[in-house]
């Protein structure tokens, strides 16, 4: 006889099941003298990126902010992944990143996750040479060793390695609740476009209704 399986992605969380990984908040891609921006023009930056620096600042980072004291008070697994080659010459990244020109040396500057968001002593960060952490990482294998069944996400870009990671977690097995206001691309059209897209993969819950649900767990 088969198992008993959820029929709805639309289950609160299990703390004890239950994990939120940080995608790729790091210095390359947030700070505007990191790898990814320190040879783009002013000009551009307040003109084709203001969107995407303004989304940062303004929703996706304060609302991580929110979202990491939340999980951390109720005793849930706190998980990062970040851009970073396992060597110097990022020899060993994906052709995907080689082609884009993406290369972000071990243990550089550009590598860490932003000070507003900085792990803990104990929290774990998993530095990825892919879109995808599930594809250039040992996550899948981490969180079964942790228990978790339920994996929350939010990060950068929504539309691209926070996308590839909600439809790799959903296909290994995971429940996946996303974070919207916790995410943010280069527009709103395209967060809005992958939101879209990936509805069918996972539960999408805001800021606040998540950090509710989870602190009425802690009452139950």
């Amino acid at each position: 006889m088969a198992a008993d399986f959820p029929t709805t992605r639309d289950l609160p969380l299990e703390p004890n099941a239950s994990a939120i990984l940080f995608i790729d908040v790091q210095n390359f891609c947030v700070r505007r003298d990191g790898g990814e921006f320190k040879d783009v023009p002013d000009a551009d930056i307040t003109g084709k990126y203001a969107y995407y620096f303004d989304r940062i600042k303004t929703t996706a980072v304060p609302n991580m902010q929110k979202l990491q004291a939340a999980f951390r008070d109720a005793g849930i697994e706190v998980l990062y992944t970040t851009i970073e080659s396992l060597t110097k010459d990022g020899r060993d990244r994906s052709l995907d990143y080689k082609i884009t020109g993406f290369n972000v040396p071990k243990g550089s500057d550009d590598g860490k996750v932003i000070d507003e968001i900085a792990p803990g002593d104990d929290e774990i960060v998993l530095p990825k040479s892919s879109s995808s952490v599930f594809v250039s990482t040992h996550i899948d294998y981490l969180l079964r060793n942790l228990g978790v069944k339920q994996l929350v996400m939010c990060g950068l870009l929504t539309d691209q390695c926070v996308e590839s990671a909600v439809r790799d977690a959903c296909d290994l097995g995971y429940l996946v609740t996303l974070v919207p206001d916790a995410c943010g691309t280069y527009s709103q059209e395209r967060h809005d476009n992958s939101l879209r897209t990936i509805k069918g993969y996972c539960r999408q819950i805001d800021t606040d209704a998540l950090i509710a649900e989870i602190s009425a767990s802690k009452k139950a």
